[in-house]
């Protein structure tokens, strides 16, 4: 049998009857939109995440969406963000009319190379042409940015400062999250992700009252929100009273009931996850460069990504091993027609681009046995 490169069904299997019954009392109930399994769900998350608030939305792109349509971003601004990273960090920006601004990676941790930020945000500055307006840090892979450069930087130069922690909820840097840093953190839970769904979905955690009720407002069209009605008399359904330009970024209700079944044994999934990473470096040494996790950090291990010499080889080789691989981001943005345009810190990508044809990811779940497990060491080190 084939070894599962994510194996969701055996966590199906561990969580039995409870997650079917949560599906079928929404079902049962008819609030399929907006039902009050949302609120719980954000109340948990953001006791999980140490947040003040979290609000819920449709995907990981919504949640990225969501702060910088509330925070007015748009043409001439500029959001500094990674080229390393899944197209969602980047294609915001110009979705709002704003410029991404791609910078360079940390060759250790894969993430967000702090010096790198910083003569990007030099180099916009000296040409005058855009506002430096937003930093997005990448999660990479599960494990945190260095979020307390970063932020120093952000706070240096004023600029928002969003975790883009899609891989990466549940991280943490010196005990704490991202929002620590963060202005917002955004996740994903799409199935993939270390706490996913059933389908899309995702959140945004922040810490700001005012933002978050502007979001509540950008998350369904723009509607009046309460911190709208201390200006505007309105007896009618305030969803038709529309304050700013929105848009439709709810969370189906069945995906908050999957999600709050999942987050009762996300901690346990967390421990296990870093147990199978710890069992790869371990057998690995010598075969392939393995992730080194930033001084202090806790990864949640949405990948468990190596560093090979003749990348394509080894995944031709595994493949006939019926081990499965993934190569994540062969092209990085900044290199693809799309953004190809769009400015790049000084000196360019150097690390990106000698990454992305190195990187190769290997199966990674907290179910993975070590019978599997061994089976994917074995196979890369024949390789070798």
């Amino acid at each position: 049998m084939a070894i599962p490169f994510i194996d969701l069904q055996a966590q199906r299997a561990r969580l039995g009857p409870s997650l079917e019954d949560a599906i079928l009392k929404v079902v049962r109930s008819g609030a399929f939109v907006m039902g009050p399994e949302i609120t719980l769900l954000e109340a948990e998350l953001a006791r999980f995440g140490h947040a003040d608030h979290a609000l819920t939305c449709g995907s990981g792109t919504e949640a990225l969406l969501l702060p910088l349509m509330a925070w007015g971003v748009g043409p001439g601004d500029a959001i500094f963000c990674p080229s390393f990273t899944f197209a969602a960090t980047a294609e915001v920006a110009p979705l709002i009319g704003a410029t991404p601004v791609f910078v360079d990676i940390d060759p250790v941790t894969l993430n967000m190379d702090p010096m790198s930020l910083e003569a990007a945000i030099a180099s916009v500055v000296a040409k005058g042409e855009l506002k430096p307006k937003v930093i997005i840090a990448v999660d990479l892979f599960g494990q945190p940015a260095d979020y307390p450069a970063i932020s120093t930087i952000a706070r240096r130069h004023g600029l928002k400062l969003i975790a883009d922690s899609a891989q990466g909820f549940g991280g943490t840097l010196g005990g704490e999250h991202p929002i620590h840093w963060a202005d917002v953190t955004a996740t994903s839970f799409y199935p993939a992700k270390p706490l996913g769904a059933y389908g899309d979905g995702g959140a945004v955690l922040s810490k700001d009252a005012r933002l978050h009720d502007v979001m509540i407002s950008v998350r369904v069209h723009g509607q009046a929100v309460k911190s709208d009605a201390e200006h505007e008399a309105f007896e009618h359904d305030p969803r038709y009273l529309n304050m700013r330009v929105g848009m439709n970024a709810r969370m189906d209700t069945i995906q908050a009931a999957i999600l709050l079944e999942k987050l009762k044994i996300f901690e346990d999934e967390i421990v296990a996850r870093n147990r199978v990473a710890a069992r790869y470096a371990e057998g690995l040494a010598g075969a392939a460069v393995t992730p080194r996790v930033i001084d202090g950090g806790l990864s949640v291990w949405a990948q468990y990504t190596i560093e090979v010499d003749r990348r394509d080889a080894m995944v031709a080789h595994l493949r006939s091993r019926e081990v499965p691989t993934a190569v994540f981001y062969p092209i990085p943005i900044h290199r693809q027609k799309p953004y190809a345009a769009y400015p790049t810190a000084p000196g360019g990508l150097p690390v990106t681009e000698a990454k992305a044809a190195r990187v190769l990811s290997l199966p990674m779940h907290p179910y993975l046995t070590q019978a599997d497990q061994d089976a994917v060491i074995a196979a890369i080190r024949s390789f070798a």
